[in-house]
């Protein structure tokens, strides 16, 4: 393809037509053009999932198609397994929440979930908990927590991972509390914790507002509960072996 042709190209923003263009048969121009077109789209959207799942921030590779899904795993008797993995709750601002045993397989599911997000064109925003209240905090110091908002309010779902291992400062609970509000109804979350609800008082020191906290993540929230052994301590004994 001559130059001229490449820049054209590239003012109509169709970034791949050049550099697929001699790999499509031509059977007739309609057909041609279909199908080039065609690629050009294909190749747009595998593009796109690149860039939201780079935004998001994913912590590792693991995704939905390498998930086992187990007898520990207790799904509410409202929700489907089928249901939870065509993320109709993400269009319905409602919320997941995968609560149990450390290392059953929480993170790996809410990371699947929040990379299938990214394959249908959602925004995504993928935060450890502690990590996440030392963000907002420094927004705070640096008087940018508006603009840390904006970025929030731009996800439709957002990923909190590991609630309930670390304490948090009164400074930083509030916080937390604040960005979950906002979100309330707004857009999804996927939450995943250790801790039951009521025993979330040992990282939120007022009462009050755990109370309040808990009430807008269950409100519309579909609750997933994980039991049995940890699949990393179970492998790492039967290495031993």
């Amino acid at each position: 393809m001559s130059e001229q042709l490449k820049n054209r190209c590239k003012s109509l923003r169709l970034a791949y037509i050049a550099e697929v263009y001699e790999h499509i048969p031509f059977e007739t121009k309609e057909q041609f053009l279909s199908d080039l077109l065609d690629e050009e789209l294909r190749l747009r959207e595998i593009a796109k999932t690149h860039r939201l799942m780079k935004k998001a921030r994913f912590l590792d590779k693991k995704s939905l198609e390498e998930y086992e899904w187990t007898e520990q795993i207790h799904m509410p008797p409202h929700l489907e397994k089928e249901e939870l993995l065509r993320l109709s709750f993400i269009e319905r601002k409602q919320n997941v929440l995968l609560v149990g045993t450390p290392g059953t397989g929480k993170t790996h599911l809410a990371t699947g979930l929040g990379k299938k997000a990214c394959e249908m064109g959602y925004e995504v925003g993928f935060y450890r908990v502690s990590h996440l209240v030392e963000e907002l905090e420094k927004a705070l110091r640096l008087n940018r927590l508006s603009a840390f908002r904006n970025k929030i309010q731009k996800l439709d779902l957002i990923i909190l991972d590991e609630m309930g291992y670390l304490p948090f400062s009164k400074e930083g609970a509030e916080l937390l509390f604040q960005l979950i509000s906002e979100c309330y109804e707004q857009r999804s979350l996927i939450l995943t914790s250790n801790l039951e609800f009521s025993q979330w008082n040992r990282i939120f020191a007022d009462s009050r507002l755990t109370a309040a906290l808990v009430d807008r993540l269950i409100h519309h929230a579909h609750i997933i509960t994980f039991q049995g052994e940890s699949y990393r301590l179970s492998n790492a004994l039967s290495k031993r072996r």
